[in-house]
């Protein structure tokens, strides 16, 4: 009676195989129609692209999580740099993107399809050495200047949370902290491992301790593609139970991450 078993079960396996090389085949012809697999990305975020400083190697959530995905696929993996998250959305809407992580708002869910959440950050606030701002309840004073990136959704948020402020927006996380430098920004608001990633480039800098908000990450793709989410969202589950994902956070260096909701 054991060689039918085993054969069954080999049957089984093979089946499944075929069944899962018919479901990548059909997700690459939508995911990557171009052949390649373009992955937006930008620089200074952990969640995008962030060096390592001790091998000097690119990592980042999409960056790394785009590699895996166009492997299953088959397919070659393409970088395509931008200043900011803003940049990066506008190229899948002009058909230049294919892939990226970013804050699953509502707003942007408009002009991208979504996978299901990845990952929940805290959003809090960094402050220079100099500050004398101490913690988060120290934050809405009149003429507090509060730094954000241009076009995030931390642009449209924080002038309803600190009606006292004045939000300045900055082209990217490098552009902030030569503003910081000049002594034009108090304080920066973004998601934490973009601030940590910050405040490692700024002695003495500190983010503060409590949070603002929380954004949920998710894998983004174009608007059209719909044919290919269950595939996506089968692959976030898989990075989700597999360790890849969390693999992929420790190598970016990602801090305050909350479960994922």
């Amino acid at each position: 009676m054991c060689p039918p078993i085993v054969k069954a079960a080999g049957e089984a396996a093979i089946a499944d195989s075929a069944s899962a090389g018919a479901l990548a085949k059909a997700a690459r012809e939508v995911l990557a129609p171009e052949g390649k697999l373009r992955v937006g990305a930008f620089a200074g975020s952990p969640l995008s692209m962030a060096r390592d400083r001790k091998t000097g190697e690119m990592h980042g959530l999409s960056i790394d999580l785009g590699k895996e995905l166009a492997k299953r696929l088959d397919v070659p993996f393409e970088q395509v740099s931008y200043q900011r998250i803003a940049e990066v959305l506008a190229g899948m809407k002009t058909g230049d993107v294919d892939f990226t992580v970013s804050n699953a708002t509502p707003a942007r869910a408009v002009d991208v399809t979504f996978s299901q959440t990845l990952i929940s950050l805290e959003l809090g606030y960094l402050v220079p050495a100099v500050s004398p701002i101490a913690a988060i309840s120290d934050v809405d004073k009149p003429g507090l200047r509060v730094g954000v990136t241009q076009g995030s959704t931390s642009q449209g948020t924080i002038p309803k949370i600190l009606p006292n402020a004045t939000v300045v927006p900055a082209q990217n996380f490098k552009r902030a902290i030569e503003m910081f430098e000049r002594r034009e920004l108090d304080l920066f608001a973004t998601n934490k491992p973009t601030l940590f990633e910050m405040s490692d480039q700024m002695p003495g800098a500190r983010v503060l301790d409590g949070r603002w908000g929380v954004e949920h990450i998710a894998i983004a793709i174009p608007k059209g593609r719909e044919a290919a989410i269950e595939y996506v969202r089968r692959f976030v589950e898989e990075a989700q139970a597999t360790g890849l994902l969390s693999q992929a956070a420790e190598r970016a260096g990602l801090k305050g991450v909350v479960k994922a909701q």
